[in-house]
């Protein structure tokens, strides 16, 4: 069969299942073929080997299911990084690129050390890593297979001012020196929450994605925990859930916290509250 035939079968086959049918089934095939998707449309009639196409009917058949594009090529694409991505771990999403945008708008001249909490791939620690050479960047994540996929990617992009380590959110950090920005996209969904047996998040760790207190105690026991390990006037900033900016920023103000706001993502939708303390 040819490029062009496949794609269109292809197309039909996720049409009911994804939002997205057509560049899932593009991704799909241009790593089967090791090609990038421009490819395609030089060569539309380019005959697809046999082996090739079975190999591109597995995938198909697994984004059928609902299993989601990264984690089906174990790789996702995060602010100017190239991540390998695991089911131990969140999947990066364009979303959160907005708390990386949010940091550095607040601090244009960088900082000298920066806390990413509950970091999965290392993809916010990572960003900020990249575009603050000069910043000592440290990562947790109770997860040690997160930890090591973390370490993976500092490698293949060829980030070297990050570390990343293995904590219960700030346990293992007592001896580490108090930093000028703690970021964190932690588990902030209501364990009733509808949404979680919908689309890729039935695929992701139940225990990345939520949190009691209606999506909000590991943001509570965060804040508690920044005000030791935070600078005066250090920020503390979170992505959370769309109608979660109200209550972060009352959490914020309980703990004396200044300078809150909240900033939206690029739906219009709350996204990021940050606070400085005081």
């Amino acid at each position: 069969m040819t490029i062009d035939s496949l794609l269109k079968l292809a197309y039909g086959r996720l049409a009911s299942q994804s939002d997205t049918a057509q560049i899932d089934a593009q991704l799909l095939l241009a790593h089967v073929l090791g090609v990038s998707i421009s490819y395609f449309f030089t060569w539309p009639e380019k005959a697809v080997s046999d082996s090739a196409s079975e190999q591109f009917d597995t995938l198909l058949a697994r984004r059928e299911q609902g299993e989601p594009i990264a984690y089906i090529l174990g790789q996702q694409d995060f602010w100017t990084l190239s991540l390998e991505t695991s089911k131990h771990t969140l999947i990066p999403r364009a979303d959160t690129e907005r708390l990386v945008e949010v940091a550095l708008e607040l601090q244009p001249n960088g900082v000298k050390r920066v806390l990413d909490l509950g970091t999965g791939t290392g993809a916010i620690a990572l960003a900020l890593a990249y575009e603050w050479r000069s910043a000592d960047v440290v990562g947790i994540d109770f997860q040690a297979q997160a930890v090591a996929l973390a370490q993976r990617n500092a490698v293949k992009n060829n980030i070297k001012n990050t570390r990343f380590l293995q904590s219960d959110w700030f346990s293992a950090l007592a001896d580490e020196p108090l930093f000028d920005v703690i970021v964190s996209n932690p588990p902030y969904i209501d364990p009733e929450d509808q949404h979680l047996s919908q689309g890729d998040v039935r695929f992701e760790p139940i225990t990345a994605l939520v949190a009691d207190d209606h999506g909000l105690a590991d943001i509570r026991r965060i804040i508690d925990g920044a005000l030791v390990h935070l600078v005066g006037g250090g920020w503390l900033m979170f992505e959370h859930g769309y109608d979660q900016a109200t209550a972060v920023r009352q959490l914020f103000s309980d703990k004396a916290f200044k300078d809150i706001a909240t900033y939206q993502d690029l739906g219009g939708n709350d996204r990021v509250t940050v606070g400085r303390l005081a």
